[in-house]
């Protein structure tokens, strides 16, 4: 007989790169009874969600709608139906999503040129103006928050290049959506993508993404179809809009449920209390880690608040270190990737988890572990 591996888990404090702490009011709202997908009152559910998309991400734009899978699957949607065959795209890279932007682009065909900096160092404007003087491009992409270093990247500064250009841009906003102010009406982004597991506190699943004006029209236009038909938002905009909603896919009605709640808790805490919380968490975490010797990699004026990166002190065995974490005191942190692999580890103070109490809880193992 099949056991029941569901006994088993551990409530385990998500202090890692994500999935963060889901509240307990998203827990009970993703638990309501399933309805139907096209029942009037599910609708009307996912036209708050919508509206408090928008909201979140600072945009009027219309097409405005959760996409039913992670993170991955908005970035996805972002290229697979800008991008034509022979497109001319430019990727800033400084990590890990930044790579796999390029990955995407190139498998469509795309004509792909990157600029690349240093992990853990924040792109630089006059290198992108430089770059975007010596050739023309049909699309600009660069992530906000990565990931996997901790950077804030200068998205609002190279959104006023890329404008001048003329291409589309394209932001991802997985990490920073909810912990940071995302303003994609004046950053002039075109695409913007998200996921449901970081700073909305929400299980993996739900990929928020917003398209504008421009970026439809580009769909529209298109010579050919949209190469992939589950993420064609010609087809998606039926589902998501109008009065008369024509059938798509079966969305993931109590994934819906969690991210619904999980929007309404940041909208009633307040956007701007949200974002002071995650800022004054990460300064009392620098504080914590300084007085244990931990320093960090990014440079102040670039950190992010609900990622941080921070510099394995030397002699220190890093996995064993998160390996204890985890197994005796029930604490996920996460481990450097790429370039980054056994230098770094990646704390994560995002959404419900950034509380004084977590961090406390976290850096008095740590005191504990590195003592012996």
């Amino acid at each position: 007989m099949m056991k029941n591996l569901l006994e088993d888990i551990n409530s385990t404090l998500l202090m890692g790169p994500g999935p963060s702490c889901v509240s307990l009011s998203t827990y009970h709202a993703m638990s309501l009874p399933t309805i139907g997908h096209l029942d009037p009152y599910f609708i009307e559910i996912m036209d708050g969600i919508k509206n408090g998309l928008r909201l979140l991400m600072g945009t009027k734009n219309d097409v405005t709608v959760p996409l039913s899978g992670t993170g991955s699957a908005g970035m996805e949607a972002a290229f697979v139906n800008l991008v034509e065959k022979n497109d001319k795209v430019l990727i800033l890279i400084n990590g890990v999503f930044g790579v796999r932007m390029a990955e995407v682009a190139t498998r469509l065909g795309a004509q792909v040129d990157k600029l690349e900096t240093e992990w853990g160092k924040v792109i630089d404007v006059k290198e992108v103006k430089a770059k975007l003087a010596s050739a023309k491009y049909d699309i600009v992409a660069v992530v906000h928050a990565e990931t996997s270093t901790g950077v804030c990247n200068p998205v609002e500064k190279i959104g006023k290049l890329v404008a001048e250009q003329g291409s589309l841009y394209i932001v991802d906003t997985v990490t920073s959506l909810g912990g940071i102010p995302v303003e994609v009406d004046k950053w002039g982004a075109d695409v913007c993508y998200s996921g449901s597991q970081k700073c909305l506190s929400c299980p993996p699943g739900v990929s928020p993404i917003t398209f504008s004006k421009k970026a439809m029209e580009k769909i529209i236009a298109r010579k050919e179809k949209v190469p992939n038909w589950y993420l064609d938002m010609t087809l998606l905009t039926a589902y998501w809009g109008g009065s008369k909603r024509v059938y798509h896919h079966t969305a993931p009605i109590n994934m819906m449920y969690g991210l619904y709640q999980a929007i309404y808790q940041i909208l009633d805490e307040g956007i701007e209390n949200v974002q002071k919380r995650h800022k004054e968490m990460h300064e009392y975490l620098v504080e914590q880690l300084d007085g244990i010797g931990i320093k960090f990699l990014v440079e102040k004026e670039n950190r992010l608040p609900m990622l941080n990166a921070v510099i394995v002190p030397e002699g220190v065995d890093e996995a064993m270190v998160r390996s204890r974490l985890l197994n005796e005191y029930h604490i996920e942190i996460g481990a450097g990737l790429g370039a980054l692999a056994g230098k770094i580890w990646r704390i994560g103070l995002m959404g419900h988890t950034a509380r004084s109490y977590n961090i406390d809880k976290l850096v008095d193992a740590l005191k504990c572990i590195m003592k012996e």
